[in-house]
């Protein structure tokens, strides 16, 4: 009885991404060498903060111009090589695509955002809804919002009973120089992917703009980095009663931009260790040979999900 829900949902992904792209492609024919207020957005390059890297919200947002309250949207899309959450994976190390669409209206916004995703239950998808507000306090950019994430299609044989969550978050950022760029956030969810345990992520990173006046026309470089610490509560009986483990997250990289077009090349890594990796993930492709635990991790079950990553990212943003 699941097939058909399953074959929709990834139907209308696979159809919304290519409808995106088409889109993107018919824009930027039309610009020509115009430049517009998205490029110049994007070529600022934005300091991810432990965000979906699909989400509208991880890119910058300048502050509407003269109190104009008018609605706006945007459409970002693309496809990675490996989907990287605070330093874990959420497609076993393979290539990954998204799309995402936001309504923006003054300092409010709401969007939602679709992707492919290969997690222990078998989601077809990763689904998240978002909304919040952006305002400007002298001259620091915040950001508040609540994402609702949303897993469909999950496995009926799966012991889980599902891992949708909500989570709320804010963010701030603001400029050092012309060039540099500073930026922190805390995010909280009350159960985090139905564990039954809280979790708080703090973060903080830097960005340096390459000048443009150095750089070829529509041309726009952005080097950045940022670290984050995850910390938990303790998780339900079902699942052990245990905090699920601790741990930092870094990554550092370059955003090359051209019109609207953006390449990503980042490094990630934690400093989570195998064993405590398969604890936090459940990855079913775990593999024996770590040291046991006997509350968390009795096997000595390990995975491969949280360590080094190089990742390469194409995706676009239009407006």
């Amino acid at each position: 009885m699941k097939r058909p829900g399953l074959a929709g949902i990834k139907a209308l992904f696979v159809a919304s991404v290519g409808w995106l792209c088409a889109e993107a492609m018919t824009a930027t024919a039309a610009l020509g060498q115009s430049p517009t207020s998205t490029t110049e957005a994007a070529s600022s390059g934005a300091i991810n903060l432990g965000g979906r890297g699909w989400s509208a919200a991880e890119s910058r947002h300048p502050a509407p111009e003269g109190g104009k309250n008018q609605l706006e949207f945007e459409f970002r899309g693309g496809l990675a090589s490996d989907y990287i959450y605070r330093g874990v994976t959420l497609s076993d190390r393979k290539p990954a695509v998204g799309a995402a669409i936001e309504a923006t209206y003054a300092l409010l916004y709401a969007g939602a955002t679709v992707a492919s995703v290969k997690l222990p239950t078998q989601p077809a998808a990763e689904i998240s809804m978002s909304g919040g507000i952006r305002p400007t306090l002298g001259k620091i950019d915040f950001d508040l919002g609540i994402t609702y994430f949303r897993y469909p299609g999950e496995a009926p044989a799966s012991e889980s009973k599902g891992i949708d969550y909500w989570e709320a978050a804010i963010r701030g950022e603001t400029r050092l120089t012309e060039s540099i760029r500073i930026g922190g956030g805390f995010a909280y969810s009350p159960n985090v992917s139905n564990t039954g345990a809280w979790s708080q992520y703090a973060a903080g990173g830097i960005g340096y703009n390459v000048p443009s006046r150095i750089l070829p026309a529509d041309v726009g470089v952005s080097f950045t980095a940022a670290t984050g610490y995850s910390w938990f509560g303790h998780q339900s009986l079902d699942f052990g009663g245990f905090p699920l483990p601790a741990y930092l997250n870094w990554q550092a990289g370059v955003t090359i931009t051209y019109k609207m077009i953006n390449l990503d090349l980042r490094y990630h890594d934690t400093n989570l260790s195998k064993e405590n990796c398969f604890v936090f993930t459940g990855d079913p492709n775990a593999r024996p040979g770590g040291r046991p635990d006997p509350v968390t991790n009795p096997d000595g079950l390990t995975s491969r999900w949280c360590g080094a990553a190089f990742v390469a990212k194409l995706s676009f943003a239009l407006n």
